[in-house]
C-alpha cells in the first residue's frame, strides 16, 4: 500500500519530554486499517434462571419473552420494547440449546453456556469457552487478549462458574467484580517507574522459568492421577508466564486516558443499579479504546441464594430476590414480576448496544464491528432448552438481523458459534457438536 503524507498508523504517540500519549482513532489512520485488519470483536453477556414464559392468551402474556411471530414483521412484547430502537441491528433466536446440557441440572448449565461441553456425573472437566478460543487465536493485537467479568467475581465451583470463560484445558478463567480494579487494569496510571517495572518483569520472567525447569523432575516422580492435577497447575503457571510476555510487549505503550467522570467505580453489590451501568461502560470503554476485543460480562451466577445478584431485584424495587422471581414465574402474579427483570436486564443490554451505534468506526459504528450475545442458559428456572437469546451487532461483518428466528430442537447453539467464528476471521467448520452454520444470519 503506497501511504499519503497524511496517512498515520493505527498506533501513533505524541512524544515530548520524556512523556508519550496514545492518540484516539483519527480518519487519517483509516487508510492503515484495511478490512482485513479492522477490529472484529465479540462479546457476551449471560443472566441465570431463564425468562417469563407465559401462556400467549393469558392475562399477563405481554410479558412473554419471545416475540408472538417468526419473521421480520414480529412485534416486541414488554420484556424486549427496549430493543425496538435498534431492531434493525438485532436478532432474537428461540428454539436454541446445548445438546449436551439438556438432562443435566437445572443450575449446572450457566458453565457450559459459551463452552458446550458435557459435564455429567463425575465428568466436571469443561472444555474451551468461544471468547477464550478466539482470544487465543485473534487477540494478539490488543493489550488484553480478553476480558472476562462478572457479578460474584471469580471462579465459583464447577457448575456454578462465577465466570463464562474458560481455558483450552478448561480450566475457568476468574472473572473481575469490582469497577474500580477494572478500571485501573484498563486505564489506570502505573505507580512503578518504567525501569522498575521492567526489572520486576525481568525477575518475575525469570523466577517462572525456573519453576518450569524444576516441574519437569517433580512431574517424573508422581503417579498418574498426581500428574493430572500437577499439569492443571503448570496450565497455570503458563497462563502467568504468557501475560508476562504480553505485559513486556506492552511495557512502553502507555495506557489509553478516558473521561471517568461520568463512571461510579465505587458501586458495589449494594448499589447494583450503578454497578451493572459502570460494567456496561467500562465495557465500552474497553472496546472503544480498542483494549480488547473478546469480552464475557456474567450478571449472576446458578448459585441460588447465595449468589450476590439474587438481591438485585428487591434492592431496585421490584419485590423479590432474584431466584424468587425465577422460581415464580408461573404463580398468580409471577410472570408480569419477572417480566418487570428481564426488561430491566433489557434496558440495561439496550444501553451498551445504544453506545456502541452511537460511537462511529470506519464507515459504520462501533455495533457494526461488534457481534455482542445476550441470554441464559435456562428458557424457564429448570428448563435446559429454547434459550433466551439476542444476538446483537456485527453488521459489517456479515450478519444480517431484523428478525425473530424460531430454530427446530436439532439445531445446536454450537451452529450459531460457527457462524459467528467465521464472521470473526477464524474460519471453522465444528465447534463440539455443531452441524453447521445458520445462513438465516448471515447477509
Amino acid at each position: 500500500m503506497n501511504r499519503k503524507p497524511w496517512h498515520l498508523p493505527r498506533r501513533t504517540f505524541l512524544q515530548g519530554f520524556g512523556a508519550s500519549l496514545a492518540l484516539p482513532f483519527l480518519e487519517c489512520m483509516g487508510a492503515d486499517a484495511g478490512a482485513s485488519t479492522r477490529p472484529k470483536r465479540f462479546c457476551a453477556v449471560y443472566f441465570p434462571y431463564g425468562v417469563s414464559l407465559p401462556r400467549k392468551k393469558s392475562d399477563e402474556s405481554k410479558w412473554q419473552w419471545f416475540p408472538n411471530e417468526t419473521g421480520r414483521d414480529f412485534e416486541f412484547n414488554e420484556s424486549l420494547k427496549c430493543l425496538e430502537s435498534l431492531r434493525k441491528h438485532v436478532s432474537v433466536l428461540g428454539g436454541l440449546s446445548h445438546p449436551n446440557g439438556r438432562k443435566i441440572g437445572g443450575h449446572d448449565t450457566a458453565d457450559i453456556f459459551l463452552t458446550a461441553a458435557k459435564l455429567k456425573g463425575g465428568q466436571l472437566r469443561n472444555s474451551v469457552s468461544l471468547d477464550q478460543l478466539l482470544a487465543a487465536k485473534l487477540g494478539s493485537e490488543t493489550r488484553f487478549r480478553s476480558l472476562s467479568l462478572s457479578v460474584d467475581g471469580g471462579v465459583g465451583e464447577a457448575t456454578r462458574s462465577s465466570t463464562l470463560s474458560f481455558s483450552r484445558s478448561g480450566q475457568p478463567v476468574p472473572a473481575l467484580h469490582n469497577p474500580r480494579i477494572v478500571y485501573n487494569r484498563l486505564f489506570g496510571k502505573e505507580d512503578k517507574n518504567l525501569a522498575d517495572r521492567r526489572q520486576e518483569l525481568t525477575n518475575s520472567d525469570h523466577m517462572l522459568d525456573l519453576v518450569l525447569e524444576h516441574s519437569k523432575s517433580v512431574r517424573r516422580k508422581l503417579g498418574k492421577q498426581d500428574q493430572e492435577k500437577f499439569d492443571e497447575y503448570l496450565q497455570s503457571v503458563r497462563q502467568i508466564e504468557q501475560r508476562v510476555e504480553r505485559s513486556e510487549k506492552w511495557l512502553d505503550i502507555p495506557k489509553p486516558e478516558v473521561n471517568a467522570s461520568g463512571l461510579h467505580l465505587d458501586a458495589d453489590d449494594k448499589t447494583p443499579g450503578e454497578l451493572i451501568k459502570t460494567m456496561f461502560d467500562l465495557m465500552f470503554l474497553a472496546i472503544q479504546t480498542d483494549s480488547t476485543r473478546f469480552l464475557t460480562y456474567q450478571m449472576g451466577n446458578m448459585n441460588g441464594a447465595t449468589s450476590v445478584a439474587t438481591k438485585f431485584p428487591s434492592l431496585l424495587g421490584f419485590g423479590k430476590s432474584q431466584h424468587s422471581l425465577a422460581h415464580g414465574w408461573n404463580k398468580p402474579g409471577g410472570a408480569e414480576a419477572l417480566g418487570k427483570w428481564d426488561r430491566f436486564r433489557a434496558e440495561q443490554l439496550a444501553y451498551f448496544l445504544q453506545r456502541l451505534q452511537d460511537t462511529p468506526e470506519n464507515e459504520g459504528s462501533l455495533l457494526d464491528h461488534t457481534m455482542v450475545l445476550y441470554g441464559s442458559s435456562n428458557s424457564t428456572t429448570h428448563n435446559n432448552t429454547n434459550y433466551p437469546l439476542v444476538l446483537a451487532g456485527g453488521d459489517k461483518l456479515g450478519l444480517n438481523h431484523g428478525a425473530y428466528h424460531r430454530f427446530g430442537s436439532n439445531t445446536p447453539l454450537s451452529n450459531l458459534f460457527v457462524t459467528l467464528t467465521n464472521r470473526l476471521g477464524l474460519p471453522s467448520s465444528k465447534f463440539v457438536d455443531s452441524t453447521g452454520e445458520m445462513t438465516e444470519l448471515i447477509s
